[in-house]
């Protein structure tokens, strides 16, 4: 794997020439109920860790890969606002897949699907669990069970966040672009007279290209205020491992490929390991502090603020996979949410719908 083919620009994760991805802080859905998509709560600080050698553990160091701060019980999604051309994007929690639900591969599968279509889906907010909905994220420690991998594998080895993005193959992908310089063409002059079919206003841009298509930029769940508000590095030693288990459950689609699994490059073009930090380690590894704490949910909804509900007509969910649907929410383990809970009025719930510079490279490692 070529060093360059993965980077950090600020916060966003460059995988390949066009995929990016960005984790977001939000808030934690009850375990009970389907809900409306909660909100943008900031951007996870991405750090190398290669840029670390003398405080992280040694296995991170053969890993390569990212890192960034979590708390205990933090919900998080994945947004992939910037990606433009298309791209298969296999998640890993645990080196289980998030879509699937099968165990890490290095190839591209159909049957079942094993990787989101970008720009077509603009985020993933939780594990693939079928008619149109998903499991929230949330970060808990290994040894419980509790994570995906845990109780999918039987064992917790591996932990953090694994991605992997594929381009379109060279001639699918060229055949893409010429749609999208046909499609940007500036449109032709109405007819003598204008009107009727011919004479019109263009319609607008769709398919692949337009709005709702594959070429749209990906829509942005608005930022919410953030939350009310170092030691130096010490010696390299072991830090709490943490993976991703789940929590409530929401209203979103994970989409369907409608190209031919041909379509595909048969090699990624990147791949990365995002390990997540206990802010004490985050701390001790960086000597930075990380971000406050989680926002109270019920006092965000009390005060207005908006949750959000997004639909693409011409997209197609996949079916739930069989083991993502059997993974119990962390609540099992680390016992009931006391944390109070109020609905958002519909008033508050935002419809949304479909519509950088490099930085330095990120080293792959063995994983």
């Amino acid at each position: 794997m070529a060093t360059g083919s993965i980077r950090v620009d600020g916060n966003t994760l460059l995988l390949g020439e066009g995929v990016h991805v960005r984790f977001i802080r939000t808030l934690r859905l009850p375990e009970s109920g389907t809900h409306a998509l909660p909100p943008n709560m900031g951007e996870f600080p991405l750090r190398r860790v290669e840029d670390y050698p003398d405080t992280v553990p040694g296995e991170w160091l053969a890993k390569g890969g990212v890192m960034l701060p979590v708390y205990l019980r933090e919900a998080m999604w994945l947004s992939f606002g910037g990606t433009r051309e298309p791209a298969a994007l296999q998640v890993g929690v645990g080196k289980v897949c998030a879509v699937s639900g099968e165990r890490w591969s290095g190839r591209l599968a159909r049957d079942p699907q094993n990787y989101v279509v970008l720009p077509r889906q603009p985020w993933l907010d939780g594990i693939n669990s079928g008619d149109g909905t998903v499991r929230q994220f949330v970060a808990v420690p290994l040894g419980l069970g509790a994570t995906v991998e845990g109780q999918v594998t039987g064992e917790e080895t591996t932990g953090g966040v694994q991605l992997q993005a594929f381009p379109l193959g060279p001639q699918a992908l060229e055949r893409w672009r010429e749609a999208e310089r046909a499609r940007l063409l500036p449109p032709p002059p109405p007819a003598p007279g204008g009107g009727g079919l011919y004479g019109g206003p263009p319609a607008p841009p769709g398919g692949f290209g337009g709005f709702g298509g594959y070429g749209a930029q990906a829509p942005m769940r608005a930022a919410a205020p953030a939350a009310p508000g170092a030691a130096a590095p010490a010696a390299p030693a072991a830090a709490p491992a943490m993976g991703l288990g789940v929590g409530g459950s929401m209203r979103q689609e994970v989409y369907r490929d409608d190209r031919a699994l041909s379509a595909w490059a048969p090699e990624p073009a990147a791949r990365v390991f995002v390990h997540l930090v206990t802010p004490p380690a985050w701390r001790r590894i960086t000597g930075e502090e990380p971000p406050p704490s989680p926002v109270d949910r019920a006092a965000y909804t009390r005060a207005g603020l908006p949750w959000f509900d997004y639909y693409d007509e011409s997209g197609h969910d996949l079916p739930p996979p069989g083991t993502l649907g059997q993974v119990k929410p962390v609540g099992d383990w680390l016992g009931d949410d006391h944390t109070p809970w109020t609905p958002p009025t519909p008033h508050q719930i935002t419809p949304l719908g479909p519509h950088p510079r490099p930085g330095e490279p990120v080293r792959d490692g063995d994983w």
